[in-house]
C-alpha cells in the first residue's frame, strides 16, 4: 500500500506540468498560479484538518516545523524550479531535478535513518538511468550555468523537504502535515504577491478551472498520498518511486498534446516501471531451525 500511494502522488505531479501549460495558455501568471495553487489547497486541507480533528494536540514545535516546511523548503524548491525553467529547456531541468532521489538515499544513509542495502542501490542506479533516458531524448538547446544551479538547488531544496518531512511526520497525521506546508507556502506567495503589486487574476474563466485541478489533484491529493506512503517506505524507497513522475508527464503530453514519443523514451519509461518492481520485490525469509529443547 506505501509503494501504491507513492506511484499515485508521483501520477498526480506528474499531471501537474499539463495543468499548469493549460493554465498557461489561459494567461495564468506564475505567481498567481503558485499563490492560488497553495491557497486552495491549504483551506482544502484545513477544513478536513478541523473535522477530522487532526491538528488537536499537535506540539507547538511541530506546528512550527510544518509550517517552515511548506513556508521555506516547498517554496524555495517551487521558486528555485521555476526561475530555472525561465533560462533552461524544461525537460532538460527535469533531468537535473530528478538528482533527488540519489541526493535523499545518500542523506538518509549519512543520517543513519535508512541502511545501504544492495537492493536500495541497484533501484536507485536503475531509476535515474530510466529518468535520464525519457528526459535526456526530449532535452535541447545550450546549458545556462546559472539555470542549471538554479535546478539543482530545487533538487537540494527537495531533498531536504523529503527528510524533514520524514521525521517531522513521524509524530502527526498526514492530513495535519499536508495542511501545514501548504498554509506555509501559501502565506509565503502571498507576501511575494503583495510585493510584486499583485494577485492580478484577470486571466480567463477556465484558468480557474486548470488552478483547481492543479490544487485538488496535483496538490492536496498529491501531498497526502505522499506522506502517506513516505510514512510506510521511508524516504528513499518513496523518492525512487517518485522517479515515476516525469514518465506521466510525457506521456500525458503525448496523448494530449499529440507530442512524438521516441523509442530513447519508451525504453527509459519501461527502465524506470523495472526499479518499482525492484524495490518492491518480496524478498525470501528464511525460516529458523527449532533449537533443540
Amino acid at each position: 500500500m506505501g509503494a501504491f500511494l507513492c506511484l499515485l502522488s508521483a501520477a498526480c505531479f506528474g499531471a501537474m506540468a499539463i495543468f499548469g501549460k493549460l493554465a498557461y495558455d489561459a494567461g495564468v501568471d506564475v505567481g498567481d498560479l503558485l499563490l492560488v495553487r497553495f491557497a486552495v489547497a491549504a483551506v482544502l486541507l484545513l477544513v478536513v484538518a478541523g473535522t477530522t480533528g487532526a491538528l488537536r494536540g499537535v506540539p507547538r514545535r511541530a506546528l512550527v516545523a510544518g509550517l517552515a516546511m511548506g513556508g521555506i523548503g516547498y517554496a524555495t524548491q517551487s521558486g528555485l524550479f521555476f526561475g530555472a525553467l525561465e533560462r533552461i529547456d524544461a525537460s532538460l531541468l527535469a533531468l537535473i531535478l530528478y538528482a533527488y532521489p540519489a541526493l535523499v538515499t545518500i542523506g538518509a544513509i549519512v543520517l543513519r535513518r535508512e541502511r545501504a542495502s544492495a537492493r536500495r542501490v541497484a533501484a536507485l542506479v536503475i531509476a535515474s538511468a530510466g529518468t535520464a533516458l525519457v528526459l535526456g531524448g526530449a532535452a535541447s538547446g545550450s546549458l545556462d550555468p546559472l539555470g542549471a544551479a538554479m535546478g539543482f538547488g530545487a533538487a537540494v531544496a527537495y531533498t531536504l523537504y523529503i527528510l524533514a518531512g520524514d521525521r517531522v511526520g513521524a509524530g502527526m497525521s498526514p492530513i495535519a502535515l499536508s495542511s501545514l506546508v501548504c498554509t506555509g507556502a501559501a502565506c509565503t506567495f502571498a507576501a511575494f504577491s503583495v510585493v510584486q503589486g499583485g494577485p492580478r487574476l484577470d486571466f480567463a474563466p477556465s484558468g480557474w478551472l486548470w488552478l483547481a485541478a492543479i490544487a485538488v489533484v496535483s496538490t492536496v491529493a498529491a501531498i497526502l498520498t505522499f506522506f502517506v506512503g513516505l510514512a510506510r517506505v521511508g524516504p528513499s524507497a518513496a523518492s525512487i518511486l517518485s522517479t515515476l513522475e516525469p514518465v506521466v508527464t510525457v506521456l500525458l503530453a503525448a496523448m494530449i498534446f499529440h507530442e512524438s514519443l521516441s523509442p530513447t523514451q519508451l525504453a527509459g519509461g519501461a527502465v524506470v516501471l523495472s526499479a518499482v518492481l525492484v524495490i518492491q520485490w518480496p524478498t525470501r525469509t528464511r525460516q529458523k531451525q527449532p533449537v533443540p529443547a
